[in-house]
């Protein structure tokens, strides 16, 4: 990544700031996931009365998410709509069912190609599954923006496909913040593991990296660290067994907030004294660590993704030309903050 992250060791004051940080990027999730089969948009982002006339009532843009299921979704799509009404743009937003859907988000995003966008914004559930309609949106000379989700770069050239640009978190330096604020609570001495998300996604991959490596510098032992698929109830049964399995587990760093919550439940009814940090900045996790019972989230900005994303469509129209299939995507990393109680 051209432009690393300064890695994020300050906190919020107070709880309350956090609170206010979540406020502004976005409500509960709504559960609006749109058909894949019909690539009905999710929601239209429409131009003011003083648009541009290039905006001309029709939609020259869309973005294809991962899903509208949870908080992280809903506020990345409020972030991209509330763009959509300052640049005077409209937009359509889809998304996929759910985060196994990997085939309905391909037909989301092909059915948007032949809707004739000139530009789409896709956050690919897995590095691969948009790979061959993006490279068809590329001989189309539709322009691609990547967002959160990194799409595998070799796979996609190799199919003569491009990415414009590439915008996200640095997700292994969330992971390292996430995994430095366990190991300094407990003195750097102990037993700890991780709660990865899906397989093979790479946001999940990076932010295990991270915290591996903050672990591994300051000579914790890392006894055990699996995927539970960002699901609560998976979560919950694994943080079981690792409770079970290693009586000196002192903490437990989970690659987002809904397995956070459920490691959570799970320390709870073990009765155990373990530390669990989360990751996304959500709502239920901040009440919970202003209840003092999470002990942190790393909060990521959805909201500053999704805008930023959809500035980069239009950028990459405003520019025109020919796709060049062998320029390196410009790439944009979103900072993150740790927030504690205090």
């Amino acid at each position: 990544m051209r432009k690393v992250l300064k890695t994020m060791t300050a906190a919020i004051l107070s709880i309350a700031m956090a609170g206010s940080l979540a406020a502004c990027g976005g409500s509960t999730s709504k559960n609006e996931s749109s058909a894949p089969s019909e690539a009905a948009p999710a929601s239209s982002a429409a131009a003011s009365e003083t648009a541009s006339p290039a905006a001309g009532g029709t939609a020259e843009y869309a973005v294809v998410l991962k899903v509208l299921s949870s908080q992280f979704w809903q506020t990345m799509k409020e972030g991209v709509e509330a763009e959509a009404e300052k640049q005077g743009v409209k937009v359509d937003i889809y998304a996929a069912n759910t985060e196994d859907d990997v085939e309905g988000q391909v037909t989301l995003l092909e059915n948007a190609i032949s809707k004739g966008y000139k530009a789409i914004a896709v956050a690919p559930i897995s590095a691969d599954n948009l790979n061959n309609a993006v490279a068809d949106a590329t001989s189309k000379g539709i322009y691609i923006v990547n967002i959160d989700e990194k799409i595998n770069m070799d796979g996609l050239k190799a199919l003569g496909g491009a990415v414009y640009s590439f915008v996200s978190t640095d997700n292994v330096a969330v992971g390292r913040v996430g995994a430095q604020y366990i190991v300094d609570q407990i003195g750097g001495k102990g037993e700890v593991a991780i709660i990865e998300g899906k397989a093979g996604a790479a946001s999940g991959e990076d932010r295990k990296q991270g915290a591996t490596e903050a672990f591994s510098a300051d000579g914790l032992k890392l006894v055990e660290s699996q995927p539970a698929d960002w699901d609560r109830t998976k979560a919950y049964d694994l943080a079981t067994n690792y409770i079970n399995k290693y009586p000196d587990l002192k903490g437990i760093y989970c690659c987002n907030d809904t397995m956070a919550m459920g490691a959570l439940e799970a320390v709870k009814n073990a009765g155990k004294d373990i530390l669990v940090v989360g990751t996304d900045g959500n709502d239920d996790a901040m009440a919970s660590v202003q209840a003092g019972e999470l002990a942190a989230t790393v909060a990521q900005d959805p909201a500053k993704i999704g805008a930023r994303g959809l500035q980069m469509l239009i950028e990459a129209v405003e520019k025109g030309g020919q796709i060049d299939k062998d320029a390196e995507p410009i790439t944009e990393g979103i900072d993150a903050i740790l927030i504690k109680k205090d």
